[in-house]
């Protein structure tokens, strides 16, 4: 989002200050190209180029390259700086021997192991390497000259060495301190906005850890927010006037055309209370299109003329938070300068809503991760509570009857032992009838023919047992077809709220027969039907809370069939039966 090359270049020069092996590095390679150039004219307007010449003129050449890619890659030389002046001193001698000692056109050549010698070392080293590079000259010399021209010539060429040698050695301190000097100058006037980035970025990235890091839902809003003002912070304080929040859906209307403030700054207590509804203003325009959009008519928007923290702004821009299909709401921003939203701004907004996108995706998953749990949390309680009214009203009661009738028949044996057996009968008739109670209740609580035999046997089953222990008649009537398209948790969840309504009817309308029903109605959905001819009543003079018409059973049923993605309905009327109808889609 920063542009950090300036402050990194800015770090980089005062690190290495004004004695900077770097800056050597190039100026002693920068003055050997001009050397070798000098060479070259020189030796071309002589017409003394020879093949031999050219190949050592090609390898001096290929040396400094070679000096300049290790410089650029390293920082530092690698190569010894002793053997660059030998190598260097060597390069004069041959291309002064190969060029037919050219004794006044090239007497100069020897300054060339002098610029490393006088740029990387002492002043009494640069003395030696010019008395050495002119007597080696000089001995060359004495092969095409006399003795005394030869004496002449070495004489002037160490004079004119060492003046050279000394010249570039204090020149360099003054071109190091120039350099450093203008560095400096350019940190001085560097903008102070790119400091205020530099300075701004610890800031941002903790920001940007603490949205990623957490799962509360309000807290990810308000680090989004808060994140957005700090990377659009700039030396001129500009934010100072932005306006921005955070716009969701309500948890209870995901779908719908009404976004709420969740999150905001500089908003008033009577924006924040206030909805907006989605027309075909910016805020609309944004989520239907799924793209960011600027807008310089706030004061014609519909969506946003009534908010008071708009009234001093020119300028709105608004980002939709969207993934995939889903929309979960938008950031939207305001300033009262109408050319505040810049390109770069709008690519930094779009980047956070990015980053606020995966984090309220996040804190939403857990979110209903949380409320998934406490269903769970609540399911089994009330698992719990309808096993306890079971055995209540079921079992419990069968056996203080039982225990009555052993009690009975002890007295009996005292006063008539005659009578006796026939209450032991009546005791012994109790206890069987017991018996298909409990394992009734371990039917309904997980039915093992639903698995090894499938849905038809297990309503069968149900029927059978309904019949043998309440002499209550359960007709069932299956489409074969319809299980081939069931996977087992469906069937489960079918059974189970059978189950439910069937002993519903048995329980409150007294029917004399129950009909189950299982079919298709359309290519991707069924049909359960639980139909009774018992005790009618008319549902719509019904209140949730009469729990004699409207059991705790039938929230158990509509919580069921939510989980299958099922919807119930309920028909009854005072002259007809009820209908308890549940259609279930097979498809997501």
């Amino acid at each position: 989002m920063v542009n950090l090359r300036p402050l990194v270049l800015g770090y980089d020069y005062a690190m290495r200050g004004a004695n900077s092996p770097v800056l050597i590095n190039r100026l002693s390679i920068s003055l050997r190209w001009v050397t070798l150039l000098g060479l070259s004219v020189t030796i071309a307007a002589q017409e003394r180029f020879s093949i031999y010449l050219t190949i050592t003129f090609l390898a001096v050449g290929i040396w400094n390259l070679g000096l300049m890619a290790m410089n650029a890659l390293t920082q530092r030389l690698a190569p010894n700086r002793y053997l660059i002046v030998a190598l260097d001193l060597l390069a004069a001698n041959l291309m002064f021997y190969f060029s037919g000692h050219l004794l006044i056109s090239l007497g100069w050549i020897g300054i060339l192991p002098l610029i490393p010698s006088a740029l990387y070392f002492e002043r009494d080293y640069v003395f030696i390497v010019a008395l050495v590079s002119a007597f080696s000259l000089g001995i060359q010399a004495i092969l095409s000259t006399t003795p005394l021209s030869a004496l002449i010539f070495i004489s002037a060429a160490s004079v004119f060495y060492i003046a050279f040698g000394l010249l570039l050695f204090y020149m360099r301190g003054g071109f190091i301190s120039l350099l450093g000097r203008i560095r400096r100058e350019r940190m001085a006037v560097q903008p102070e906005s790119d400091r205020a980035d530099h300075e701004r970025q610890p800031a941002i990235y903790n920001l940007i850890s603490g949205l990623n890091a957490t799962l509360n839902f309000q807290n990810v809003l308000e680090t989004t927010l808060d994140l957005s003002i700090k990377a659009l912070e700039t030396s001129e304080d500009l934010t100072k006037g932005l306006v921005c929040s955070v716009l969701l859906y309500p948890e209870n209307n995901s779908n719908g055309a009404h976004l709420q403030i969740r999150s905001a700054r500089r908003f008033t207590h009577a924006d924040m209370r206030a909805s907006i509804s989605l027309t075909r203003g910016l805020i609309g325009r944004a989520i239907d299109g799924g793209k960011p959009l600027l807008s310089k008519k706030i004061h014609d928007d519909d969506e946003l003329k009534k908010f008071v923290a708009l009234r001093a702004c020119q300028s709105a821009y608004c980002v939709p938070l969207c993934n995939g299909l889903d929309t979960y709401g938008a950031l939207f921003f305001a300033h009262p300068d109408g050319n505040y939203f810049t390109p770069e701004r709008r690519e930094i907004l779009k980047m956070v809503a990015d980053q606020a996108r995966i984090a309220i995706q996040n804190a939403k998953l857990y979110h209903d991760l949380e409320l998934e749990k406490e269903s769970i949390i609540k399911t089994r309680e009330e698992s719990r509570k309808k096993l306890a009214r079971t055995l209540h009203d079921g079992l419990t009661q069968s056996v203080a009857a039982l225990a009555m009738r052993v009690n009975f028949a002890r007295r009996l044996l005292e006063r008539d032992d005659k009578s006796v057996a026939e209450e032991l009968l009546k005791v012994e008739d109790l206890a069987r009838r017991t018996t298909k109670e409990i394992r009734h209740i371990l039917f309904t609580l997980k039915p093992p023919i639903l698995e090894s035999e499938g849905l038809i046997a297990a309503l069968q089953s149900l029927a059978d047992k309904m019949l043998e222990i309440f002499g209550q008649n359960v007709i069932i009537e299956v489409d074969p077809e319809v299980l081939s398209h069931l996977e087992m948790n469906k069937q489960n969840a079918l059974l189970s709220m059978a189950e439910e309504a069937v002993n519903s009817a048995r329980k409150h309308a007294k029917a004399e027969d129950i009909w189950v029903r299982l079919k298709s109605i359309e290519p991707d959905s069924i049909l359960l039907e639980i139909e009774d001819n018992g005790i009618r009543f008319d549902a719509n003079d019904v209140a949730p809370s009469d729990l004699r018409h409207n059991p705790l059973s039938m929230t158990n049923i509509r919580e069921q069939a939510e989980l299958v993605n099922g919807a119930v309905s309920i028909q009854s009327a005072k002259e007809n039966g009820t209908l308890l109808q549940v259609v279930i889609n097979l498809s997501e």
